[in-house]
């Protein structure tokens, strides 16, 4: 059952604008001219009162079709239902009726609630609603608060409960608190009869407006248990279509959708099956591809039998895992190598993988860090499955472990699009006296690894032919270096050599070969 939620229409902003304005200009004691205005008020708001009032009873009337068609589900709301409108007409037909007391007061026997006579009357509303004895003041006052609470009490949301008791608050402002007057008081006491007319047809509208609110709740209430459906059809829905030899396979069967009070019957191999809420199972001892199949039979709104076939397919698999180094078929000693571990059809939250030798460390799911340690040696990754409760193993991996290659030396400089690496040939005089010194990496493409360099010596020669080396104990040029790059002319050239570097596997190593560099 769905109702449409309605929202305040700008004419019922004005008109509280109005009410609001009207209300200011009465307390600064204006023309009683001005009392014609509480009328137009008055009007506006006994509109708005009748509309939502038509919206209201369209929802009273679905509730009453939906009892009829379905008591089992609609019942407890329709009750709630008729509890809100009995407490919703009690308090509104009391608001009614003191308007009438109110108007025949100011007017006499004959007067009319639709056409207030003497309008700036101030003794009616006080009469009515504040006189010792007779005055309906203080049980208006004790009516509103209970209705509020009631009302409350139905609205979970934070919002519209705030909304709804400001609209119905008793609070006295703070300059009646100041005048020492209590909310009937502060309502009605020298109130001319049309403003307090007004203000009483005011509460009729918030009346229902909190009507209103309380049964939209209901109605959703009804609509999230109810299913609603044109089309049926039978569905298996199994864990998992892929199943390690020695699990089980799992499925939920339904037909779309399901009704909890009308359950259908599952049937396979000719058999009902017994669990109430559709899970199948069977354990899974051999390997291949299976089906599935059964019918579902069900009952229509009209006691009719209605069936559905289903059919489903899987496949048992063999134990398998699938380890695999991010950078190649190799470990290598004193490096943290990433590695992958997963399993076909499980996921990697139920995956454990273990290495000897040395710890796999977690990164990620699925993802790991090792750092073996013996160069020349096998590592072995065992991996294993939380298979229903029981741990299985999946598998064993080995892997070679070896020492890391050897880095190559580069001069790195900027030459305006980014970093680049000069690892010999042809450089400008200008860009080599601009770098500091030289650094060495692995970055063959699969492997990105920095080293740092420990000392290197540069090879010069004079004009006889002579050799003359420099050398550096660090990864800087030295002063002595720097000063033979000035004295270097075009085409002359000098080499890099005995390059010492050591990597994140602390072995400290001395790269074979030597740089060429060209002055260009």
């Amino acid at each position: 059952m769905a109702a449409n939620k309605g929202k305040m229409s700008p004419r019922q902003k004005m008109i509280n604008l109005m009410y609001v304005v009207l209300m200011a200009m009465l307390a600064l004691n204006v023309s009683s001219d001005v009392l014609q205005g509480f009328t137009l008020v008055d009007k506006g708001l006994n509109r708005t009162t009748a509309n939502t009032t038509d919206a209201n009873k369209a929802i009273y009337d679905n509730f009453e079709a939906q009892m009829k068609t379905n008591p089992a589900k609609v019942k407890s709301w329709y009750e709630k239902a008729q509890y809100v409108k009995q407490i919703s007409d009690s308090l509104y037909n009391y608001a009614e009726e003191l308007k009438v007391e109110i108007v025949k007061d100011a007017d006499g026997a004959e007067g009319n609630v639709a056409d207030i006579r003497n309008k700036e009357d101030l003794e009616a509303a006080s009469h009515v609603m504040l006189a010792p004895a007779s005055g309906q003041g203080q049980n208006l006052y004790e009516a509103v608060n209970r209705f509020r609470e009631q009302i409350l009490a139905m609205i979970d949301d934070e919002a519209q409960r705030r909304i709804i008791a400001s609209n119905l608050s008793t609070e006295v402002p703070e300059e009646g608190r100041a005048l020492r007057k209590n909310w009937q008081q502060y309502m009605f006491e020298n109130m001319p009869a049309a403003a307090a007319v007004t203000l009483l047809s005011k509460l009729q509208s918030d009346i229902r407006y909190a009507e209103g609110e309380v049964l939209h709740r209901l109605a959703a209430n009804i609509d999230v248990k109810d299913i609603r459906v044109n089309e049926l059809n039978a569905y298996v829905i199994p864990n998992s279509q892929t199943v390690v030899q020695g699990g089980k396979f799992s499925a939920q069967i339904i037909m779309a959708a399901v009704d909890t009070t009308n359950r259908p019957t599952i049937y396979i191999g000719g058999k009902a099956l017994a669990s109430e809420k559709g899970i199948y199972e069977v354990t899974c001892n051999r390997t291949g591809d299976f089906t599935l199949n059964g019918y579902i039979e069900t009952v229509d709104g009209k006691g009719d039998k209605v069936r559905r076939d289903f059919s489903q397919k899987y496949s048992v698999v063999a134990p398998s895992a699938t380890v695999s180094a991010d950078l190649m078929n190799v470990l290598y000693a004193g490096y943290d190598n990433p590695m992958s571990v997963s399993i076909p059809g499980v996921p990697v939250n139920k995956i454990v993988a273990t290495m000897n030798g040395a710890p796999l460390r977690a990164t990620a799911p699925g993802k790991y860090v090792v750092r073996p340690k013996d160069i020349g040696k096998e590592a072995v990754i065992a991996v294993s499955a939380n298979m229903d409760g029981r741990m299985q193993q999946m598998g064993q991996f080995r892997f070679r472990v070896r020492k890391l290659p050897d880095p190559s030396a580069f001069i790195e400089y900027n030459d305006g699009t980014g970093p680049t690496r000069f690892r010999g040939g042809k450089i400008s005089k200008q860009i080599l006296m601009g770098t500091e010194g030289i650094g060495a990496a692995i970055d063959d493409g699969l492997l990105n690894i920095g080293f740092r360099v420990l000392g290197f010596e540069t090879v010069f020669f004079d004009n006889m032919g002579n050799a003359i080396p420099e050398v550096s104990n660090s990864a800087s040029f030295t002063d002595r270096q720097k000063n033979r790059f000035r004295t270097l002319g075009r085409g002359k050239r000098f080499y890099i050599s005995k390059i010492r570097a050591i990597g994140p596997d602390g072995v400290e190593r001395t790269l074979e070969g030597s740089m060429e560099v060209i002055i260009n």
